[in-house]
């Protein structure tokens, strides 16, 4: 886990068969590293002229080779994906943040602080569990195959014998 040391205490709840976790104000939910690694990542997308060149300024190593570019560019995306929805929900929520821009940049200058994800986290407590993560504590929705969406291989009958 990152940072390292860090220990989220989990506990389980026997009547509904889950487990509920302590997730400490700074760690970002479902996304590996802290909120302010997260909004760093985005931050730099959204100031940079491209992701491959926000990639080089958050993870250097990453921009090295074909592969390793791929993933980085995937691990991104998946926090611009995030971030991006929170944000919404964040502007959509928050009755003081009604008709502010559902970006980094937009939501510093309204806040006027330096970590936006963090300052969410405590303006918008209240409606935690219905926002996504990387600020709140809903998965993301599952997409649910239709009966006509079927598996592109399916299981066909045993060959003749």
């Amino acid at each position: 886990m990152r940072p390292a040391g860090v220990r989220v205490a989990r506990f389980l709840c026997p009547a509904a068969r889950v487990t509920i976790s302590l997730l400490p104000d700074f760690l970002a939910s479902r996304l590996s590293g802290s909120i302010a690694e997260v909004e760093a990542a985005v931050d730099a997308a959204e100031t940079a002229t491209s992701q491959e060149a926000a990639l080089e300024q958050v993870r250097p190593a990453a921009a090295l080779d074909a592969v390793t570019l791929v993933a980085g560019l995937r691990w991104l995306r998946r926090r611009l994906s995030a971030v991006r929805a929170a944000l919404v929900v964040a502007v959509t929520l928050v009755p003081s943040l009604s008709e502010c821009r559902p970006t980094l940049a937009a939501l510093r200058e309204r806040l006027g602080v330096t970590e936006v994800l963090v300052r969410l986290r405590r303006t918008a407590a209240a409606h935690l569990p219905a926002m996504s993560s990387p600020l709140g504590f809903r998965a993301h929705a599952r997409r649910v195959r239709s009966e006509r969406q079927r598996t592109p291989h399916e299981v066909g009958p045993d060959p003749p014998a």
